[in-house]
Parts: C-alpha cells; sequence; structure tokens
C-alpha cells in the first residue's frame, strides 16, 4: 500500500512538470549613451550598438540621448540607421535636464518608441548654418521644408497634433517639456529610469522595417555598450578646448625642436598634437581666418628665437595667439557649447609667453657668453711655464703645451712660474707672469 502511494505522488508530480509551461530567459536589452553634440564618432557608436544588439539577439536597443544637436548630415546618418535596424530601438531623452536639441529632435522621432525622463526638452530644430549663423532666406526655406517633410514621416503615426508640434519646433524653434510632449503625442512615456522605462513599455507594438513586432521588456535585463578607445578619442576631438590645447601643445613642441634641433622627441609630439588638433578642426564650426593670427603667432615666436628682441616679439606673439584662437573658435554665431573658454585661451598663452621668455633669456645668455671652445676660450686662463720664458718659451696652460711669449716689458718667467694668458695669436699665446717659484 505504502508503495502504491509513492507510485502515485510519481505519477502526480511528472505530470504536473509536464503540464507547466517551459521556462525561459529573461529578454536582454542593450542601453547606449549619446551626450554631447553629433558627432562621427557618436554615429559610428549607435551603428556598432546596433550591430551588437541584432548579433546578440537582443529585445530592444535604449538610446539615452542628451544632445544639443548637430550637422544635418550626421543627423541623417542617425536616423538612416535607426529605422534601417533590426531590432526595436526606444529613444530616452535623460537624465533629468537633458534635451534633445535640434538635430536631437529628428533623431528622437526616429525611434521605433520614444520617451523622455522628467524635467526635460524636445525642440528647437530651426536650422543654422555651419558656422552656427543664420542662413540666407532662399536656403533657410529650402532646409525647413526638407526637415519638415522628414519629421513629418517620422510623426505622422502619432496623430497631428504631434506632427503640428515637430514641424513647430523647425519653423519657430518652439520647444516643449516632457509633460507638453506626451499631451501632444509626441512621445509614448515619462519614465524616471530604464527599468520604469522597460516595465511601462513592455507590450508595446512597434514597427520594423520587416513588420510589425511587440515589446516584451518587463523584466529585461540590461547591459550598456561603452564606446571604444578611438571613439571616445575621435569623440574628445570634436571638444573646442581639447582641440585649442593640442593645437597649443603642437605648437609649442614644434618651437622647442627648432631652438634645439637634433632631437626628435618634440618633434614627433609636435607633428602628432597638430594632426589630432587638424582632424578636430574638420569637423567643428570654426572660423579658418583665425589660422593666419596663429601662423603669424608662430612666426613672430621662431624670430624672437633667431633673433632674441629681448622679449616683443613673443609679446606681439601672444596678442596674435590669443586673437588667433577667438577668431578660431568663438566666432559670431557660433553654438555656446562649441566654443572655446576664453581664460582657457589667456591661460595657455601666457604659459608659452613665459615659457618662451625663458628660452630667449638662455639664447641672449648663450651668445654674449664667450666661446668655451678653441684658442680663445684660454683667454684669462693660468698656465705654468715649462721651459723659461726670456721672452719666448713654453708654458702649459689647460692641459696642453703652447709656445708662448711674454708681454712687452715683463721680466722673464723661470720654469715653474705661472703666467696668465692675455690674448692668443695664431698658436702663439701672449702672457704675463703672475709670481716666481715659491713666491707669494
Amino acid at each position: 500500500m505504502r508503495y502504491g502511494r509513492h507510485f502515485l505522488l510519481t505519477i502526480l508530480a511528472a505530470l504536473t512538470l509536464a503540464a507547466s509551461p517551459p521556462q525561459t530567459e529573461a529578454p536582454h536589452v542593450l542601453v547606449l549613451r549619446a551626450v554631447g553634440p553629433l558627432t562621427p564618432a557618436m554615429a559610428e557608436y549607435l551603428e556598432r550598438g546596433l550591430a551588437t544588439a541584432e548579433r546578440q539577439g537582443d529585445e530592444a536597443v535604449v538610446l539615452q540621448l542628451d544632445t544639443p544637436g548637430g550637422s544635418i548630415d550626421l543627423m541623417n546618418r542617425m536616423v538612416q540607421a535607426i529605422r534601417g535596424s533590426a531590432t526595436p530601438v526606444i529613444v530616452y531623452v535623460s537624465p533629468r535636464g537633458a534635451i534633445a536639441g535640434s538635430a536631437g529632435t529628428v533623431i528622437s522621432l526616429a525611434g521605433h518608441a520614444l520617451a523622455m525622463a522628467p524635467e526635460t526638452a524636445i525642440g528647437a530644430a530651426s536650422p543654422v548654418g555651419p558656422q552656427g549663423e543664420d542662413l540666407g532666406q532662399t536656403i533657410e526655406a529650402k532646409v525647413k521644408e526638407i526637415l519638415k517633410a522628414t519629421v513629418r514621416g517620422l510623426a505622422n503615426r502619432r496623430g497631428p497634433e504631434a506632427v503640428a508640434l515637430a514641424e513647430s519646433a523647425i519653423e519657430s524653434a518652439r520647444a516643449a517639456s516632457a509633460e507638453e510632449a506626451l499631451q501632444a503625442g509626441m512621445i509614448d512615456v515619462i519614465a524616471d529610469d530604464v527599468q520604469a522605462l522597460l516595465t511601462a513599455l513592455d507590450g508595446f507594438p512597434v514597427e520594423l522595417a520587416s513588420g510589425a513586432a511587440t515589446l516584451h521588456t518587463r523584466g529585461a535585463q540590461t547591459s550598456e555598450l561603452l564606446p571604444s578607445f578611438i571613439e571616445q578619442l575621435l569623440g574628445a576631438l570634436t571638444n573646442p578646448n581639447i582641440v585649442f590645447l593640442l593645437l597649443a601643445l603642437g605648437v609649442q613642441a614644434i618651437l622647442i625642436e627648432l631652438s634645439s634641433p637634433g632631437g626628435w622627441v618634440a618633434g614627433f609630439v609636435g607633428v602628432s598634437a597638430l594632426a589630432l588638433g587638424a582632424y578636430g578642426l574638420g569637423i567643428l564650426p570654426v572660423n579658418w581666418f583665425g589660422l593666419v593670427f596663429l601662423g603669424t603667432s608662430f612666426v613672430l615666436f621662431v624670430l624672437d628665437l633667431k633673433a632674441p628682441t629681448h622679449g616683443a616679439l613673443t609679446a606681439a606673439g601672444l596678442a596674435s595667439f590669443i586673437v588667433g584662437a577667438l577668431v578660431l573658435f568663438n566666432s559670431p554665431g557660433t553654438p555656446v557649447f562649441q566654443r572655446v573658454s576664453v581664460p582657457l585661451v589667456v591661460g595657455v598663452a601666457l604659459i608659452m609667453a613665459a615659457a618662451f621668455l625663458v628660452v630667449v633669456t638662455f639664447v641672449v645668455r648663450a651668445q654674449r657668453r664667450p666661446a668655451g671652445v678653441g684658442p680663445q676660450a684660454l683667454i684669462g686662463r693660468i698656465g705654468e711655464v715649462r721651459t723659461p720664458l726670456a721672452p719666448e718659451g713654453q708654458v702649459q696652460v689647460a692641459g696642453e703645451l703652447w709656445s708662448a711669449e711674454l708681454e712687452e716689458g715683463m721680466a722673464a718667467v723661470p720654469v715653474g712660474g705661472r703666467v696668465v694668458v692675455s690674448s692668443v695669436e695664431g698658436l702663439r699665446l701672449r702672457v704675463r707672469g703672475l709670481d716666481r717659484p715659491g713666491g707669494a
């Protein structure tokens, strides 16, 4: 009877396991962070992240966005990457205080789902020129119409109020808070963090290029994809302060190489720094006229090394360097976030000027110092008589034996006496006696 009971319990347990649904792993969501102005490195990072998510079979990608915008070309590249992604992309404007401004507005609308954190903003997408300046009337009208057509296509599924808000962001630079965007239907949800976002979007329908899909994100595991070293380096080279420091370092190193040629370390560092700075200049909205002043400062510094003017040319080079840096990076119309720090420019310029003044001081002293080698270096040296000077003989000076002749009117000096070199005539020294052997 006992064995029958055990057998019955075993059968019931097996039936229960057979009837229960199979255990499945929690879905995985990849998190990307795009912070700062749009850069080629940011676009590369996004494309690499989408490829990684597709390869891993992730449920979705969360793109945490905080950007003031950037070039239209980069915007289009990122929009195309998102819209062509096989993995759903959730654009999440966060953290609190973040913005999706200008081109960031269009990138946000490209997401298959769009969310914002509280106290964030989206909009102000009116186009400007590459230097941050206003466009001409005709060009502005063309660019605005293209952008409005783009956002209409992206926001059309969200309803007419969302389309109107997106168009006004381009036409009149309108911006909206998270609550205003949610009320207009431009965004899908407001969430405090990524986990709250994934819980809120569980079961949310999305439209991919391959067809309709539904998000299953409740309880999803998340991991963040960090930028690679190259992406971080290229991203840093779009910071105007870093680009300015690279240019200053490059100029300083090249001038050190010119002032004391023969080495290679300073020259290599200078060329490398200038090359990296040139890459940044090719991306940032700069006024190339500033390079004229920077080049002038370089020439003035070199001239002060070759023909010292007691710092006059260095002072002129300092002023030219400051003006050039400000014209290059801080021309009118340049966005505030792409301007170089004025205190940084002045501080670096003063450090460079002080360094050049030190170098110029050493150069002047070296030019005024008597020759350290050759016969002329013997003037003033004390020697010992080896053969009697009466008035000609031989003396030992600086470890060498020289033919010597006493100055006119000088008494003969015997062997062992001391003499001082007064002049050099060819290979013969003219000397005068100091004392006699054994004398005081």
